[in-house]
């Protein structure tokens, strides 16, 4: 089989040539596999597709068109009204998010105790300071009050969390800088339950470079330089 182990960009799949050799052709959206209802996708074109093989597969088709371009996945679900992101909630969002990232990294570290994987070493010795010095706020959702007072308290918790996620995304090249595909997964996985996270990102981008370094994603989340 000439496509074998021939690797195609996303929206393309193998097929062989006259001559029998593998050459990358678009995907036929209606051949895609059929999906589950919590697999559909929303485009940036406000349309739900059934997954990311009919998304890519279409965006494909449309290569060298405007419409093309502007495709893209937007965030994972199908299409809903998303709400405008104010400037208050907008304000309130690294708090929420620092948040979140800390409880993640806790999470890892106790499904680790089980089986170990999630973590690095240097990583679990970091992350075991914080899960023993956590339990102080109890689970549940927290007031932006509390969550502000115990990151004003407890600072020292929330900077690993940060720079971890930091380095998690940065990996297409690791060149401690974020590109809009980097960002793109957690922004797509969050975008139906944080309305605000585009535009935290868009924000975070202080010098409009469209790229996102350490020291701007640090000063987002309040982290002191």
């Amino acid at each position: 089989d000439p496509c074998r182990n021939f690797h195609c960009k996303r929206g393309k799949v193998c097929h062989p040539d006259q001559q029998g050799k593998p050459r990358c052709i678009c995907q036929d959206p209606a051949a895609c596999p059929a999906t589950k209802d919590y697999e559909h996708v929303c485009g940036t074109d406000n349309k739900t597709y059934e997954g990311t093989c009919q998304l890519f597969g279409t965006k494909c088709q449309l290569e060298g068109t405007k419409m093309g371009r502007q495709l893209h996945l937007d965030y994972m679900g199908s299409c809903k009204y998303i709400p405008h992101c104010t400037d208050y909630e907008v304000d309130q969002f690294p708090l929420r998010m620092r948040d979140w990232l800390k409880n993640i990294l806790m999470q890892y570290y106790e499904r680790d105790l089980d089986t170990s994987g999630f973590l690095t070493e240097k990583q679990r010795s970091k992350v075991k300071k914080i899960y023993q010095n956590d339990k102080r706020l109890g689970a549940g959702d927290h007031a932006v009050e509390l969550l502000l007072h115990d990151f004003e308290k407890n600072y020292h918790m929330y900077v690993y969390p940060v720079h971890w996620q930091f380095h998690q995304l940065d990996q297409h090249p690791a060149d401690r800088l974020l590109t809009h595909s980097e960002l793109a997964p957690l922004r797509a996985s969050l975008v139906p339950m944080e309305h605000c996270i585009t535009r935290f990102f868009q924000e975070c981008d202080g010098d409009r470079d469209k790229l996102v370094d350490l020291k701007e994603w640090c000063h987002c989340f309040g982290i002191k330089e």
